[in-house]
């Protein structure tokens, strides 16, 4: 939801863009009734049929390099926050830090990534696999720094409250309002200041691409979702626009008020848009 039209933007350019996958998402709700039995409760199937999902996913985005952390189900998906799944012994919220951090090094010696993309410290909105897929990306690139080989920038993945202000007064009188329950944009557990984003990417033109892509992932996005409902009404500029906090590195030149980068790689030695790591907890 977040990356994916970067994605597709930078894979579409020629550069080498790497999706790391911490968990195969067996805790999740199923939207497809016919599917109902995978569930974690039941015959315990959804990672593995998630991970056909996730394939096509890529394959809409022209990712061709997809990897799982550790190899499909070595971490497995937690839950959310304080359910017993996070107590399970595979559990990606309570993987040794070092040892899935190191599993991450092994990548990024190979590829050699310029730019790397994370969840913020919070995982967005408090997901512990998204927390830890921050923690465990950081914590790989201390590492990759003590060889002289870590990326030179890392970003955030980041919504600018301004964005959400401007969702809420859209939506205010809409049926199909995510915001029904919200007063202000510091209510909800996401948003950044305008002021602490660094970089805007603009790839509207691959947004029917993104919406394919979260189309794909049909047992966890229902097609009633407030999503596509929200991508019918704003199309390209909801789904192919996404924003970033800079955490390592040097921002780059940008552009309006506050000097957003329209490139990740902006302000990097390179003649051309390099590797690309990104981590991801779904």
């Amino acid at each position: 939801m977040g990356t994916g039209a970067t994605m597709a933007h930078y894979a579409a350019a020629g550069a080498h863009v790497t999706l790391i996958t911490c968990t195969l998402g067996e805790e999740g709700e199923i939207h497809r009734p016919e599917l109902a039995g995978l569930a974690a409760g039941a015959a315990d199937q959804l990672g593995g049929y998630r991970i056909a999902e996730l394939e096509e996913a890529c394959r809409r985005l022209g990712v061709t390099d997809h990897r799982f952390l550790g190899g499909a189900g070595r971490y497995r998906d937690s839950g959310m926050m304080g359910t017993p799944q996070n107590d399970h012994p595979r559990a990606f919220w309570g993987a040794d830090l070092d040892a899935a951090a190191t599993e991450l090094l092994e990548v990024i010696r190979e590829i050699r990534p310029q730019v790397a993309v994370t969840y913020d410290p919070n995982g967005f909105y408090g997901h512990p696999d998204h927390i830890q897929a921050h923690r465990v990306l950081m914590r790989a690139v201390e590492l990759a720094d003590a060889e002289g080989i870590a990326p030179t920038k890392v970003y955030w993945t980041a919504v600018p409250r301004s964005v959400l202000e401007a969702g809420m007064r859209e939506f205010r009188d809409s049926s199909d309002n995510p915001f029904a329950d919200v007063e202000k944009p510091e209510d909800l557990p996401f948003g950044t200041a305008d002021h602490e984003i660094a970089a805007r990417l603009d790839g509207h033109e691959f947004a029917e691409e993104k919406t394919a892509a979260l189309r794909a992932h049909a047992t966890q996005i229902p097609p009633t979702s407030w999503l596509f409902a929200i991508a019918g009404n704003f199309g390209a500029e909801f789904m192919g626009v996404e924003y970033y906090q800079l955490a390592r590195g040097v921002k780059g030149p940008g552009v309006g008020p506050h000097g957003w980068e329209e490139d990740l790689f902006a302000g990097l030695d390179i003649e051309a848009p390099a590797p690309q790591l990104e981590t991801a907890a779904s």
